[in-house]
């Protein structure tokens, strides 16, 4: 049997033919621009069609947001299989073998850190329940708490912030502030010791998630990441399922009922059934691009601020697009002023690109004959 690393490592064809996340120069790289593309263009229709199940638009039976859940998580287990089956990465991930057959199985780090992507994804949610505390907020707290502790992390993982050049810090401050202004409408939401836990638990997951794919990935190599990324999302979804049917099954709370019944009843009614695979599936793609975007080998005060403008311009698009359709409400003036703050924010972080690309190409070494 291989040994652990070496398993871990091993390039199928495809792979090594040139597929995958491909080679190039860590911020001079167009890479992390098509990665955070491909997490907007899969957040707007995650958002717009959660938005029309869950309001009922467009004749569809409408369900609440928990309800939602349990369906959408597992179109995302199978979307997870589908998309590393198909990109042919199952072959750098380590290996076990069981009667006879090589299964891919997590390593104890990657298995820590899709634990904690599993609880970034439930505290999310949890987050959006909390009696006494606006979405806004929380969403506040918790993308601008993970901006904060983006170089932080870098500092504790062999980035001091001498290292860290100015554009990533213009970024995170820029996309910090874009967060603050859109949000500055809700600042005196109440916040409870139970929303105050359950937020503290989502930035301490993703404090180690940060932690685990700096000290293991973000620099090791392409392979390293390909590895990382394949062995951390077949654990966080499948975790994800499994905690959410826990919660299904804790009490008689609201919560807990429309877990329940989001994975027993929600089958009878295919026109919802259909758009909550979709959703799930968009959902997934939303992880696989995000995911991507946080192991790129740049500094993660580059790679967060990045992560979080895709985010907060797919949501102002999606909200103008929803307008039409489920009588939603425009954009405020804070929330575009927040986006047009993100616009400057994308500007900044694109300098590396632009730079590498407006230098000229190294002359070729020239041959005696």
């Amino acid at each position: 049997m291989r040994s652990e690393d070496e398993a871990g490592h091993v390039v199928s064809g495809a792979v090594a033919a040139g597929r995958g996340i491909g080679a190039g120069p860590e911020r001079g790289s167009l890479r992390i621009w098509g990665f955070a593309f491909g997490y907007f263009a899969a957040y707007v229709p995650y958002t717009l069609l959660t938005k029309a199940v869950s309001s009922g638009g467009g004749g569809v039976t409408q369900v609440s947001g928990t309800a939602i859940l349990p369906l959408a998580t597992m179109t995302s287990v199978v979307g997870m299989v589908a998309f590393i089956s198909l990109m042919r990465w199952w072959g750098y991930a380590a290996h076990v073998r069981l009667f006879g057959v090589r299964v891919p199985r997590p390593r104890l780090v990657t298995l820590m850190s899709g634990i904690a992507t599993a609880a970034i994804l439930l505290t999310t949610t949890l987050a959006y329940t909390f009696d006494g505390i606006s979405v806004l907020f929380a969403m506040l707290l918790m993308r601008g708490g993970v901006l904060l502790l983006a170089p932080e992390v870098d500092q504790l993982n062999g980035r001091p912030f001498s290292t860290i050049p100015w554009w990533s810090w213009a970024g995170s401050g820029l996309a910090l502030m874009a967060l603050l202004v859109a949000f500055s409408e809700d600042g005196g939401a109440a916040l409870t010791l139970v929303a105050a836990i359950d937020i503290a638990i989502y930035l301490v997951a993703y404090f180690f998630r940060l932690s685990w794919m700096s000290q293991k990935a973000k620099t090791s190599g392409r392979e390293a990441r390909i590895a990382f990324f394949v062995e951390e999302q077949m654990v966080a979804t499948p975790v994800a399922l499994v905690g959410l049917a826990v919660f299904a099954s804790l009490g008689e709370s609201r919560f807990a009922s429309e877990l329940a019944w989001g994975f027993s009843a929600i089958w009878a009614y295919p026109e919802t059934f259909i758009l909550v695979m979709v959703i799930g599936l968009c959902s997934q793609l939303t992880g696989v691009f995000g995911g991507l975007i946080l192991l790129e080998p740049a500094e993660n005060a580059y790679t967060v601020p990045v992560n979080r403008a895709s985010s907060i311009l797919a949501g102002v698009v999606s909200s103008y697009l929803a307008l039409p359709f489920f009588d939603g409400e425009a954009p405020s003036l804070y929330e575009l002023l927040g986006a047009g703050v993100v616009v400057v924010a994308i500007v900044v972080l694109s300098y590396p690109v632009l730079a590498a690309r407006r230098r000229p190409a190294p002359a070729p070494e020239r041959r005696d004959r």
